[in-house]
């Protein structure tokens, strides 16, 4: 039961890296599109 527990924290650990990576990349693309406006 421990071991099943461990593994579950790590994937939500996982998943919450993976939301920051991915606003990350979206303000990125904002960025560039805001400088190909000006």
């Amino acid at each position: 039961m421990n071991g099943g527990d461990l593994l579950g924290s790590v994937i939500k650990k996982r998943r919450k890296k993976m939301r920051k990576h991915k606003h990350r990349k979206l303000l990125a693309r904002t960025r560039h599109q805001r400088r190909k406006g000006k």
